[in-house]
């Protein structure tokens, strides 16, 4: 009998025999599980009471939003091996407007970073960051201090680097020639966005900490916005975090202010993609990062670049663990995390 991926519903069920694992096409599940880290908690008085029907034939009620709230968590889905290969978790954070659905199934129904990366060994760990997805949001202006923003569809096709040109009719955008990302699904992608907030890193920040020291040691695969907050953990937890893959990095501490000796022990891989020169854009986003690694190597840290071009890869976007050649890349990823004794032997 043909083997297949078994869907989640499937791998709970069986986690449920007697057997106590989950065999699949290429890994076995010892448990699968979520939690919430972080936060705090608030409290509101003097709003006013108003009344609402909670459906259209529902009588109306008076809801009164006074009272305590936690706000400020960060949540976690994880999956944990039978018999994991890797030396520590992998913890899998996203960027801006996105959640962990990320590394999950691509938009076009290839398998994610999540599977990959489980069938080479390593639990894993997706989390949705403060105000995102799972770790739902709270009452602004009370406890988020502004109002939250939406990403346009056609900032994500330009800005991710999918194309040049967006339009609303799919048949009249233009994607970059040789391009990986798979356009046609392009607007199953766009389903994911979520909103976010500009006044709320002290608090993605302090989350995320909290997270690392719950879980790890571990190994940190970021993209884009939270690369930031990724390599700020590493700074704030000496030993706890055992190497860093920063995926298109979108933001990291400035070395002029920061005390970078917590970090000179822990290997770094930088992984850029396709379309970056003459984008001003990404010209200026890639600034601070490139500070960063330079300001690593001159500590005598070990701070590698995967320049996918350079390499002969050709066409990744920004959201280069969705592109069609994304196992690729993953396996660049694999190596050099087993390079760096981040694999048992």
């Amino acid at each position: 009998m043909k083997k297949r991926w078994l869907g989640y519903a499937s791998v709970l069920a069986a986690a449920s025999a007697s057997t106590g694992c989950t065999s699949t096409d290429g890994f076995h599940v010892k448990e699968v599980g979520s939690f919430h880290t972080g936060g705090t908690q608030v409290s509101l008085a003097g709003l006013p009471e108003r009344e609402i029907r909670l459906t259209p034939s529902a009588p109306p009620m008076k809801v009164d939003p006074n009272g305590e709230f936690d706000t400020g968590q960060v949540y976690v889905q994880y999956v944990k091996l039978a018999a994991p290969r890797a030396r520590y978790p992998l913890l899998m954070w996203h960027g801006g407007g996105l959640t962990g659905v990320t590394w999950e199934t691509k938009p076009d129904g290839a398998p994610g970073w999540q599977q990959y990366f489980l069938k080479q060994g390593h639990d894993v760990y997706l989390s949705d960051a403060v105000e995102r997805g799972r770790a739902s949001w709270s009452r602004y202006p009370e406890i988020f201090t502004s109002e939250p923003f939406f990403r346009p569809k056609h900032e994500a096709w330009e800005g991710f680097r999918i194309g040049p040109t967006y339009d609303k009719d799919p048949a009249k955008r233009v994607a970059y020639a040789g391009g990986q990302f798979p356009a046609q699904a392009f607007d199953q992608f766009t389903r994911q966005g979520v909103p976010r907030w500009a006044t709320n890193n002290a608090a993605t920040q302090a989350a995320y900490d909290a997270l690392v020291a719950k879980v790890c040691p571990c190994v940190i695969v970021v993209h884009s916005q939270g690369s930031a907050f990724a390599l700020q953990a590493s700074l704030n937890a000496p030993g706890k975090v055992k190497g860093i893959v920063a995926v298109e990095p979108g933001g990291a501490p400035d070395p002029a202010r920061v005390d970078l000796s917590a970090a000179k022990n822990v290997p770094h891989l930088f992984v850029w993609g396709d379309n970056l020169a003459g984008n001003d854009g990404w010209t200026k986003l890639r600034a601070a990062p490139d500070r960063y690694r330079a300001a690593l190597l001159a500590q005598g840290a070990k701070a590698d670049l995967l320049d996918l071009p350079a390499r002969g890869i050709r066409g990744n976007s920004h959201m280069l663990m969705m592109d069609r050649n994304s196992d690729e890349v993953a396996s660049l990823i694999q190596s050099w995390m087993a390079a760096n004794g981040l694999m048992k032997q």
